[in-house]
């Protein structure tokens, strides 16, 4: 009857759930596993890190892995190296997972990848496009293109960039969609800023763009320094967006009630969850690995820290850019 066996009849099947409601009944998810040798449980290997990325990626998988009827066992690790994932697979193991997404946003990744054991059902979230098993990816690199190709078509001459960490997979794929849209338009392209994620970098590196009389467009490699920035060119008396236009990546929560609101690029979390337990699933079923690539499109989510003639001038048709939102949950109704 649990198992929802299709010969039980309609009206035995209502008997029996009443009952079970009225008793207060409740599966025993060991014993079922136990008896089928499955224990719907995927595992998870993120960082342990409260950055916003990493966090929503995390929770999409738990919300995807619960619609496909799976637990999710989480281990948390300071870095993604050979022996942070050799503890961690042997203590999802003793949890009797049957896959594991490894949430891997670095260039160290596939080193420690490889060092899983054989015939493991893998799914690298964030990870290398060019590794050999499952990847779900955003298109880091489309994404820097659309910010930098908003800010050059409101007629700036050349956007700044305040870059995330180097060994980040996904900090090098948005300065490279920068870099190609400025050789692309013939713009000069200045050396980066390179901060770490925090808003404090993102003050400090904004206090030097505050100097430079030329810094009119700045694509910020994610939310949070572009709030250190914003705070550092009001600090220095630089008016956003009548002197200077600011995009940042992820579109945080936090974003739209920025002031000003923060023009910046959208990753879908919930598309990368569903598409990253999927990929597991079929492993489960096909029995075998598969070097799989899924790879989602970000969108431009326009606010008002960059001209909005930047909007006009790439055209609303263009595929990846979304409308601005209002500034406060009142401005839809």
């Amino acid at each position: 009857m649990l198992n929802k066996v299709p010969s039980v009849n309609g009206l035995t099947r209502a008997r029996v759930l009443a009952a079970i409601d009225q008793l207060g009944y409740r599966p025993n998810t060991a014993a079922r596993a136990l008896a089928s040798g499955r224990s719907k449980t995927l595992g998870v290997v993120a960082l342990d890190t409260s950055l916003y990325g990493p966090t929503a990626t995390l929770y999409g998988i738990q919300q995807a892995a619960q619609r496909h009827g799976y637990f999710v066992s989480v281990m948390a690790v300071h870095s993604i190296d050979r022996q942070s994932m050799r503890d961690a697979v042997r203590w999802l193991t003793g949890q009797s997972v049957e896959g594991l997404a490894v949430i891997a946003p670095f260039m160290s990744t596939n080193d420690a990848l490889a060092s899983l054991p054989k015939g493991t059902p893998v799914v690298a979230v964030e990870g290398d496009p060019q590794g050999d098993m499952s990847v779900v990816t955003v298109d880091q690199v489309m994404g820097g293109r659309l910010a930098t190709e908003h800010l050059l078509a409101a007629g700036h001459g050349t956007v700044f960039h305040v870059a995330g960490p180097g060994e980040w997979l996904e900090a090098r794929g948005r300065s490279a969609g920068w870099r190609a849209a400025l050789e692309d338009a013939g713009a000069e392209v200045t050396p980066p800023l390179t901060g770490d994620w925090s808003a404090g970098s993102g003050y400090q590196a904004g206090q030097v763009l505050a100097q430079i009389p030329d810094a009119h467009a700045i694509f910020v490699a994610n939310d949070h320094m572009a709030l250190g920035v914003l705070r550092a060119l009001h600090d220095r008396g630089r008016r956003v967006p009548e002197e200077v236009s600011v995009v940042g990546f992820d579109d945080t929560p936090e974003s739209a009630y920025f002031i000003p609101a923060l023009t910046t690029v959208r990753q879908d979390f919930q598309r990368l969850g569903q598409a990253a337990v999927q990929l597991l699933v079929d492993q489960l079923n096909s029995g075998a690995r598969s070097p799989d690539r899924v790879v989602i499109e970000p969108e431009l989510v326009c606010r008002r820290s960059s001209s909005t003639a930047a909007a006009t001038g790439l055209g609303r048709a263009r595929s990846g850019i979304a409308p601005e939102e209002p500034d406060n949950a009142f401005g839809a109704l």
